[in-house]
C-alpha cells in the first residue's frame, strides 16, 4: 500500500509536463507570460485552483483597500526635520511610464496630489520580463524612521517546524503593498516627485520604505562561507576592489547551489542525527 508521501510524489511528477531540457531553453520572461489558468491545466490540481477562483483574480480591483484597521505607519527619529531630495532628469520612455502608473493608481483612489514639504524622487528599474519597476528613493526618510520592532515568527522556527511536510505551497501576493493603507498622518512622509513636475503622496503603502522583511538564502547553500570567500574578500573596507576570475567563479559557483538539487533541507528534529568523527 503507498503512503500518502508516494501519492504525492507521483501526483507531482504526473504534473510535469516539460522536461529539464525544455525549461532551461526558456526564458524568463516566456516562463513569465506562460502564468496564466491555462498553463497548469495538466496538473492533478488545477480542479481545485479552479473552484477557488475567486480568491485568485486575474487583476486586482482599481479601488483602494478596506480600511481592516492595519496600516502602516512611519515613526521618524526625533528632531528630524524634512526629507527632500531632487529629483532628476529621466528619458521619455521612463517618464511616460512613471506618469501612466500614477495616473492609473490616481484613478484607483491610491494616491492623491501632495503639498508635502517631504520629497523623495522617482526613477525606474528594467523588469527582467520586460517593462520599467517605478522606484522612489526613499533613502533620507528611511535613515530618518525609528527601525520596527515586530513580533513576528522567527522564519527559521517556521522552516524547521515544516520537516515533515510533502507539499510545499507558495503564492505571491500581487501587489501587496498597495493592499496596505498609510496612516493618515503619515501620508505626507510618502510624498513623491516625479520628473514631468507632478507631487503625489501614497495613500496606500508604496515600495521602498523602511522596515520590510529580507530574505536570506545562505543558510541553504552548503559551505556558503567557503564558496563566497573570493567576494567576502571583495567587501572588507581595506580590500582593493579587482574582480578577478577567482570572484567570478565563485560567483558563477554559488547560484546552482541556490536554485538546483541538492541543497540542504530542513532537518526532522525528531530523528537521530549522527555525528562523524
Amino acid at each position: 500500500m503507498k503512503s500518502e508521501a508516494e501519492e504525492l510524489r507521483q501526483l507531482h511528477a504526473a504534473s510535469t509536463t516539460e522536461s529539464e531540457d525544455t525549461l532551461s531553453t526558456k526564458t524568463k520572461k516566456e516562463r513569465f507570460d506562460g502564468q496564466n489558468w491555462d498553463s497548469p491545466s495538466a496538473s492533478p490540481f488545477y480542479d481545485v485552483l479552479r473552484e477557488h477562483k475567486d480568491v485568485l483574480p486575474d487583476e486586482i480591483p482599481a479601488e483602494a483597500p478596506q480600511d481592516k484597521g492595519i496600516q502602516h505607519e512611519i515613526d521618524l527619529v526625533p528632531g528630524t526635520k524634512y526629507c527632500v531630495t531632487q529629483q532628476w532628469t529621466l528619458p521619455r520612455d521612463q517618464v511616460k511610464a512613471i506618469d501612466d502608473l500614477f495616473e492609473s493608481r490616481r484613478q484607483a483612489g491610491q494616491v492623491r496630489e501632495s503639498k508635502s514639504p517631504h520629497s523623495a524622487p522617482t526613477f525606474c528599474v528594467k523588469k527582467p520580463q520586460g517593462g520599467w519597476l517605478i522606484v522612489h528613493a526613499y533613502n533620507k526618510l528611511n535613515d530618518a524612521t525609528i527601525p520596527a520592532q515586530t513580533p513576528i515568527p522567527r522564519k527559521d522556527v517556521i522552516i524547521e517546524s515544516m520537516a515533515k511536510s510533502t507539499v510545499y505551497s507558495a503564492l505571491d501576493l500581487r501587489d501587496g503593498f498597495y493592499q496596505i493603507l498609510m496612516r493618515e498622518s503619515d501620508i505626507a512622509l510618502t510624498a513623491v516627485s516625479t520628473p514631468s513636475g507632478m507631487f503625489w503622496g501614497w495613500l496606500v503603502m508604496p515600495q521602498g520604505l523602511k522596515n520590510a522583511l529580507a530574505k536570506y538564502l545562505c543558510k541553504y547553500v552548503e559551505n556558503y562561507a567557503g564558496k563566497l570567500r573570493p567576494l567576502s574578500q571583495l567587501l572588507k573596507k581595506e580590500a582593493e576592489w579587482k574582480w578577478t576570475a577567482e570572484s567570478q567563479q565563485a560567483f558563477d559557483a554559488v547560484k546552482p547551489c541556490l536554485t538546483e538539487a541538492p541543497i540542504l533541507v530542513v532537518a526532522d528534529q525528531d530523528r537521530p542525527v549522527p555525528r562523524r568523527v
